[in-house]
This record gives structure tokens, C-alpha cells and sequence, in this order.
């Protein structure tokens, strides 16, 4: 019986308002919940994830980090998919191609994979969330929640997971567990510039304009331009 690998002890709170701002440059194709998939990633990228891997030798961290640099996602899905055919308890892996299948618009694929190391590593920080928004991206929101759910009985001092809690909700029109999902990323993380967006947007909709302005004024000196689109939201009328 293989022991189980120790938990990736990944600082990602404080790195997701950095990873999205620098894929807000890099994908300009992407849309905002793509961004916001990739953001949960470390500083947004692969060759900067794998350097973390334990299972994932030097050269094969090359070869990912070419595919990425090319983006080349189908090439970087096959590569990562024969690696799994010789190494299939490998989540390392199983996250690679996740990442790629998603990049690549394969969300059933992606799924598969990330759900694969929720299933191998169920005490990762990172793989719960990239399949709830694989579930998110695939028109499954409940199920994402699910997810979620379940990624929050594991550990509940994850921004990104609260986070994308806030993202569902809101897309499902449920604003108060909405608003408290973000505040309690924000609580985690003081400096989500996403989680006050979120957090103010949702305001908006509510026609809390009072409390909108206020996370505007905060918002402000994380994120002017984001600050600017929330100062600019007409709230809706109670």
C-alpha cells in the first residue's frame, strides 16, 4: 500500500491578486471565470506550480513548462496524459492535465482529472477548487458547491475556496451567502482584491449602495481600476 503524500502547504491566499492581474495581461482571450481558475493557481502558472511538485523530475518540469510558454494546451494534455499511463497514481500529474484539458476547453476531461487528485490527495489546498470551477465552467454550479462543500470540511482557511463560494452563489442570484462567502475570504485574505470586488458587486445587486461605497473606498488602494468599475455599478433598487 503506497503512504500517502503530506499535504502541499501552498501559501494561496496571498498570491491570487497577483495571479490574476498578471493573467488579466497574459490571457487576453480568456474569460473572467478562466482568469479566475488560473488565478487559483500559484502566481498563475505551471512552471512555477511544478517547481513545488515532488513528483515531477527536472526534465519533465522543462518539457511543461515549454508547452505552457507555447501554449500549446493539446500538446501539453498529451504529454501530461502519457506520463499517466506509465505513472497513474501520480496527482501531480492528474493536476497537469487538468490544467491543460481545461486551457484546452475540455472541461469533461478536466473534471476527470482534478477529481483524480481530490481523490489521491484529498488533503491538497489546491485541487478542490480547480474542480469546483471545472463543474463552474461546465454549467454545473451545484455541483460545484458540492465541491466546495466538501473542499470546506478538509480545511476552511482557503481565500480562493471562499472566494469561488462567492462566485457560484453569486451567479446563482444568492446574494447573502454570496456576500458571506467573500467576507470570509476576505477575512482570510485582507488583500483579495477579487474577494472585495466580489464583495462590493454584490452589494450592488443587492442595493446596499452605502455598503458599496465603502468597499469601494477599501478597494481603492488594492485595485483603482477594479475600485473605478465598482464606483461606476448603478445599485439595483431594493
Amino acid at each position: 500500500m503506497t503512504a500517502r503524500r503530506p499535504r502541499r502547504r501552498f501559501d494561496l491566499a496571498p498570491k491570487l491578486v497577483a495571479g490574476f492581474l498578471a493573467l488579466a495581461a497574459l490571457t487576453g482571450g480568456c474569460t473572467p471565470e478562466q482568469q479566475l481558475l488560473l488565478s487559483l493557481l500559484p502566481d498563475g502558472t505551471i512552471p512555477v506550480l511544478l517547481s513545488h511538485f515532488d513528483q515531477v523530475d527536472d526534465t519533465n518540469r522543462r518539457r511543461v513548462a515549454e508547452f505552457e510558454q507555447r501554449r500549446d494546451w493539446d500538446g501539453l494534455a498529451r504529454f501530461a496524459e502519457e506520463n499517466l499511463k506509465r505513472d497513474p497514481a501520480n496527482s501531480d500529474w492528474w493536476l497537469v492535465a487538468g490544467y491543460a484539458h481545461s486551457q484546452a476547453g475540455n472541461r469533461r476531461r478536466a473534471i476527470e482529472c482534478y477529481s483524480e487528485v481530490v481523490r489521491l490527495s484529498p488533503e491538497d489546498d489546491l485541487g478542490w477548487p480547480l474542480l469546483a470551477q471545472a463543474y463552474r465552467l461546465d454549467k454545473q454550479p451545484e455541483r460545484a458547491l458540492q465541491i466546495l462543500d466538501r473542499a470546506l470540511v478538509v480545511r476552511r482557511d482557503i481565500a480562493p475556496t471562499w472566494l469561488l463560494r462567492g462566485e457560484i452563489l453569486g451567479d446563482l442570484g444568492r446574494l447573502e451567502p454570496a456576500a458571506a462567502a467573500y467576507g470570509e475570504a476576505i477575512r482570510i485574505d485582507q488583500r483579495s482584491d477579487r474577494a472585495w470586488f466580489g464583495l462590493g458587486t454584490t452589494y450592488v445587486r443587492m442595493g446596499r449602495a452605502d455598503e458599496a461605497r465603502k468597499v469601494a473606498q477599501v478597494l481603492g488602494q488594492l485595485n483603482p481600476a477594479l475600485a473605478r468599475e465598482l464606483a461606476a455599478m448603478r445599485p439595483a433598487k431594493r
